[in-house]
């Protein structure tokens, strides 16, 4: 992937490989002073001497000022000139390469590797430009065994500014919006409510939410009444002090969550709601990366959760999807015959009567 960012005294560039991690980097001049022709120009260059040495899926490119994603136009950037310029048809079509523009809430050439391969996987992304780097996240698998060790980076400052552009961009989208996910943890800078706060903006649009977070988010988003949450084990445990998980999980429903789905791991999901509770165990024990198996779950809980399907049938398919995230090399991916293989065997089974309403 080739990532740019054009920036008002420097362009910077760099490659990433499939894992996203950026190989080389390098920096030129904006100058901006030349014309916005001249800028351009710049960007070419930049963006062809890494795609000269590597054979990249996809470019991905970031210009502060305002921007029309959809059209992959920048409306008014000040080192780019006060005009409607479609950058990203044509960049892509000076480098033959698929290229996304914007500005999200991904910041530096680490967030443009991230749009980069978005935009070669062929999703559209809306967000919000930070000044802080995007972290990453490096996942090392000892196949042998199965055990996966995380390097988390430290995540960047969202300031005030930042923070309000994204709550209006948010609102904006939501009309078009089938469902809304809100996972992770909070960014440093953003207020203790803030997934509450999402959570409200969603339900005003009538738009169903599913809150996937770790810390206090889920119990301080409760009040706002997510259509699910989606802990781990662990963190339904903190969140409640309650041991038993079909416990805690009834408690965060009682306290307000729509439904609540626990991971335990390779032991399956639970998943107390208003019409019962669950439990899906897979058909056997996978190993492999652990990174991303927690959001292929969320993924397929939310699908059921827009097509209204069964919850015995939503489990199931969320914990096959889970499993085959596992055996994918790279979070993100998942493997489809695994899928396929698992997904009839996913053992489902009530745990209690139906609670009530």
């Amino acid at each position: 992937m080739i990532a740019l960012d054009v920036g008002g005294t420097y362009i910077k560039g760099g490659a990433a490989g499939e894992d996203g991690i950026l190989r080389e980097t390098d920096r030129w001049f904006t100058g901006a002073e030349r014309g916005p022709d001249a800028v351009l120009e710049t960007v070419l260059a930049a963006a062809r001497e890494p795609a000269d040495r590597h054979r990249p899926a996809a470019a991905g490119i970031a210009v502060p000022g305002i921007v029309d994603e959809t059209a992959g136009a920048v409306i008014l950037a000040a080192n780019l000139g006060r005009r409607r310029l479609p950058v990203r048809d044509w960049l892509a079509e000076e480098l033959g390469l698929p290229v996304a523009l914007g500005h999200g809430l991904v910041g530096g050439l680490t967030g443009q590797a991230i749009r980069g391969e978005l935009a070669a996987a062929g999703l559209a992304d809306r967000m919000v430009p930070i000044a802080g780097e995007s972290r990453r996240t490096v996942a090392v698998v000892e196949e042998s065994v199965g055990d996966t060790t995380i390097l988390l980076e430290p995540g960047p400052v969202v300031g005030p500014d930042e923070w309000a552009r994204f709550l209006g961009h948010l609102d904006a989208l939501l009309p078009e919006a089938a469902a809304v996910v809100l996972s992770g943890s909070l960014p440093r800078g953003v207020p203790d409510d803030a997934y509450a706060h999402l959570l409200g903006l969603a339900h005003a649009r009538g738009v169903p939410a599913v809150l996937d977070a770790d810390g206090t988010a889920p119990c301080a988003g409760l009040a706002a009444g997510p259509d699910l949450v989606k802990p781990n084990a662990d963190e339904l445990a903190a969140a409640t002090g309650l041991a038993d998980p079909v416990a805690a999980a009834g408690a965060l429903v009682d306290g307000g969550a729509g439904a609540v789905v626990a991971s335990l791991g390779p032991n399956g999901l639970i998943a107390g709601t208003s019409q019962g509770s669950w439990r899906a165990r897979p058909p056997e024990a996978l190993a492999g990366n652990l990174t991303g198996a927690g959001g292929a779950a969320v993924a397929a809980l939310t699908l059921g959760l827009v097509d209204a399907t069964p919850w015995p049938e939503r489990l199931a398919e969320a914990v096959a999807l889970s499993a085959a995230a596992v055996r994918a090399p790279l979070a993100g991916d998942f493997d489809p015959d695994v899928h396929r293989r698992l997904r009839p065997l996913v053992d489902v089974q009530p745990l209690h009567p139906q609670r009530s309403s």
